[in-house]
């Protein structure tokens, strides 16, 4: 259990990290401390949790995991909702962590909430589902909306719930 909570702490912040030296630094000659007048209503957008959308997979039913004590080990146990979506083709919608250098993602972790703090988790593992694109996607901080395969991870050793693979970009209709 140690370990893989160390490999899994290891992981994320090294998800962390990349998603910190992504973000430009301020502009040459620019007060560092002044505040910008946008980032009220930016914080205040990203306080909201993602609007529900008809026939993308709710973060809410993603969530409906517990933690369950197999001998040594913490394992998920996954509401039947969850459990009968593995293998299945979803849409699910949020916030790109990438976890390598560059404008465009092939492999990334998607979250329910946007990072706040270059060097926190936005969630639990619940509240991530790691992604194998079908095709690098660009970096950005809003919000997207993926289509892919969904696995439902029952003893990840990374720690994660869940992954979704041939992941591609769609357009909200």
């Amino acid at each position: 259990m140690k370990k893989m909570m160390s490999v899994t702490v290891a992981l994320l912040v090294g998800i962390c990290t990349v998603a910190w030296a992504q973000q430009k630094g301020p502009a040459a000659g620019k007060d560092v401390f002044a505040k910008d007048p946008s980032a009220d209503a930016q914080q205040q957008m990203y306080d909201k949790p993602l609007p529900e959308i008809k026939g993308v997979l709710s973060w809410k039913t993603l969530g409906e995991v517990k933690p369950v004590k197999q001998k040594d080990k913490f394992v998920p146990e996954f509401a039947k909702a969850v459990s009968s979506l593995d293998k299945k083709e979803v849409k699910l919608q949020g916030f790109m962590m990438p976890l390598d250098m560059g404008e465009k993602q092939q492999r990334f972790i998607l979250t329910a909430t946007p990072p706040s703090c270059s060097f926190c988790l936005p969630g639990g593992p619940e509240q991530m589902v790691e992604v194998q694109a079908k095709s690098p996607v660009k970096y950005g901080f809003e919000p997207i909306l993926l289509t892919g395969k969904l696995a439902v991870l029952k003893d990840d050793p990374m720690g994660l719930y869940y992954r979704l693979t041939d992941a591609v970009i769609t357009v909200a209709k």
